[in-house]
């Protein structure tokens, strides 16, 4: 599909933090442009109320899909006259047939690989895109527990569960760390853990106003909480992914770096999947991570045409 940039390309501007920082981790200006370019969209078929192959005979008639090589359920979506891009007003969307959801972020519920009669945690499930994706897998059998940790993320989740037609999933509010005490053991958890989101610049500018240094060394903190909480609710042999859909090496090789480091249980595991990946960060401003962090994920915006995100597989041994 063809990029297109922003009409306002040259107005935007970047810190000069940033710039500095983005320069040391990638190609700048690749990045730069990929990250100022329109998002194709993207949809998810949900098999829990249709078949791909009957989704797509429905929606062929007006919109052009295009496979997405890594989601046997997942299309980029463009309409045929190029006439439409609300993708969300489609009755097929209203009735749950499919979730409108971005290409890389169906990456994660992929690589946890969550089966029937299985028990699942999904620490910060809100809105549901993965949630719901897990569901599918999980053919709505076993125990799926989407969390969330305050009311206003609530709504938007039950309303996705529910007009999917997903009946495994028990909705509970509160903090991912305060699992710890629950005395439940999962086969999988997914820790999508809240993040700077430096990945998603393409879906919201607002993210270059906001970005600070501060706020990626808060937010690491949390994440290192969350992603120990999420381990230690693992059965033996069970499997942990983490994911982010930020770029900051602290959100993202440190955490995994910080967990493997102080657990000589948990084990990752190479991710392979049909798509282009970028070296994983192995040391950044004085820091060194373990060579191990090579195994995980680390998905550049201008890799695949996608927002950027990260992903880790964990097993416990």
């Amino acid at each position: 599909m063809e990029t297109k940039l922003f009409h306002n390309f040259n107005e935007i501007t970047f810190k000069p933090k940033f710039i500095e920082r983005y320069s040391k981790l990638t190609n700048w200006e690749e990045f730069r442009q990929c990250s100022l370019s329109f998002l194709n969209r993207s949809i998810r078929t949900n098999t829990l109320k249709m078949p791909i192959k009957q989704l797509k005979e429905r929606l062929e008639k007006n919109w052009t899909l295009e496979q997405i090589p890594w989601c046997k359920e997942g299309f980029w979506i463009e309409h045929r006259q190029k006439e439409r891009r609300d993708i969300g007003n489609l009755i097929e969307h209203s009735l749950g047939y499919f979730y409108l959801q971005e290409a890389a972020s169906m990456i994660p519920p992929i690589v946890l690989e969550p089966k029937p009669h299985e028990i699942v945690l999904d620490i910060a499930a809100s809105p549901g895109s993965k949630t719901t994706q897990i569901a599918q897998y999980m053919e709505n059998k076993g125990i799926l527990i989407a969390n969330d940790y305050t009311i206003d993320r609530m709504k938007p989740l039950s309303i996705n569960l529910q007009r999917c037609g997903v009946s495994n999933a028990v909705i509970t509010l509160m903090e991912g760390q305060r699992f710890k005490k629950s005395g439940i053991e999962f086969d999988r958890v997914l820790v999508d853990a809240p993040c700077s989101g430096t990945g998603t610049i393409r879906k919201s500018l607002k993210t270059l106003r906001i970005w600070n240094p501060d706020m990626v060394r808060r937010l690491s903190i949390t994440q290192k909480q969350l992603i120990e909480t999420g381990f230690n609710l693992l059965k033996e042999n069970g499997t942990l992914v983490y994911s982010t859909c930020s770029l900051e090496p602290e959100e993202n090789e440190e955490v995994v770096h910080f967990l493997i480091n102080k657990y000589e249980n948990a084990k990752l595991e190479e991710i392979k999947l049909n798509l282009k990946k970028s070296p994983s960060i192995t040391e950044f401003e004085n820091k060194k991570y373990s060579d191990e962090v090579k195994k995980c994920l680390r998905i550049w915006p201008q890799d695949n045409d996608t927002e950027g995100f990260f992903v880790a597989k964990i097993r416990k041994i």
